[in-house]
């Protein structure tokens, strides 16, 4: 029960609380070695592919489509089109730098978006429209601009329900609508048919590194990606479920399930039915390991719930034991600068330019 303005409420968060302490993590990381933690992570992929319905999605012709061209300062940005599954559609720009070489392969990075950037637009750093400019100078999420300016080739897609994906109910170019997605509506669809929001995400992510494998500037040994917030999301299970990945960064989107989604009030893209059953955060991270991942928070940041940076780092502990088993726990980075739910990408660069 809770009280509000002397008005009884006969709520059931803290019955769901008691729910999830019964029955929490009960595939949780268990190994003791190397060998163990390889058998343990095949084992959790299977899992999280069958409840998310990674497992029941098909390949098909990805059918790339170049739609348009543009030099810019430094880079060409080309918009792109694959086909992830029959039928649907992936549009997603690619920032290349202008002094390739011939005969070069760059390292590539895949640049997940989050909610509010309006799709891929202000990862690729589209200020010539307004309202992707306030949002780039609000939260700094123009990292896939940033990093091209570095020397990568980068990948900045439109997820599911965000950007050019809008589904019917959200579509509309005005300010307001552009800021919106479908995530709610898609995943209440998704998990109806035995799918998610963030399966499908992470397939479509996977289909696009199919499509990068076939690039010829790109070095398919050496892909990397990252994302803030939702991008945070996209890019964890990217790295968790598919070893191209040889690296990652998460920012803004590494907190216990408990504290940081069952106590708030997040977007519908990060439940998927039976997870918290099974595993928490930590364990996500946990089947990247031994590949190098850095972590970034916000010390101020509300995504962290309650206890704030103690609920990151008792996720980053269990993370942390997967890397020790190897004994590669220098790969494992967690960078805290002193803000709130922003993109910092202070160690971004460093950490690609080491690792790609």
């Amino acid at each position: 029960m809770s009280t509000s303005n002397n008005v009884q409420y006969y709520t059931c968060r803290e019955q769901l609380l008691k729910v999830y302490d019964e029955s929490a993590r009960q595939y949780g990381l268990k190994a003791e070695d190397a060998e163990s933690h390889s058998k343990w992570k095949s084992e959790v992929r299977a899992l999280l592919a069958d409840i998310t319905g990674i497992s029941r999605m098909r390949k098909c012709e990805l059918l790339p489509k170049v739609l348009e061209r543009k030099q810019m300062d430094g880079y060409m940005r080309e918009k792109v089109v694959i086909q992830v599954e029959e039928g649907v559609w992936m549009p997603f720009y690619i920032l290349i730098p202008d002094d390739i070489k011939e005969g070069e392969k760059r390292p590539c990075i895949i640049a997940a978006h989050g909610h509010g950037s309006c799709g891929k637009y202000a990862v690729a750093g589209r200020t010539d429209i307004p309202v992707v400019k306030r949002v780039i100078e609000s939260s700094n999420v123009d990292y896939g601009l940033q990093l091209v300016k570095k020397g990568f080739i980068v990948f900045c897609p439109d997820a599911r329900g965000s950007g050019e994906r809008r589904e019917w109910m959200n579509q509309g170019e005005e300010e307001s609508k552009m800021m919106e997605s479908s995530c709610f509506q898609l995943n209440n669809a998704a998990i109806s048919l035995g799918r998610s929001l963030t399966g499908m995400w992470t397939w479509d992510l996977s289909r696009l590194i199919d499509y990068i494998e076939t690039f010829e500037i790109c070095d398919p040994d050496r892909i990397g990606c990252c994302g803030f917030s939702g991008g945070g999301l996209q890019s964890i299970w990217l790295a968790a479920m598919d070893d191209r990945i040889k690296c990652a960064i998460v920012s803004g989107y590494f907190h216990g399930y408990r504290d940081s989604l069952l106590k708030t009030n997040f977007c519908g893209c990060n439940f998927v039915p039976h997870l918290w059953e099974y595993v928490d955060m930590g364990d996500i991270g946990a089947l990247i390991a031994p590949r190098p991942l850095l972590i970034e928070s916000g010390a101020n940041d509300p995504l962290n719930g309650e206890r704030g940076l103690t609920d990151v780092k008792e996720q980053l502990e269990i993370t942390k034991t997967a890397y020790k088993l190897y004994g590669e726990e220098s790969k494992l980075y967690h960078h805290v600068f002193e803000g709130g739910h922003r993109w910092d990408g202070e160690k971004a660069y460093e950490f690609f330019a080491k690792w790609l």
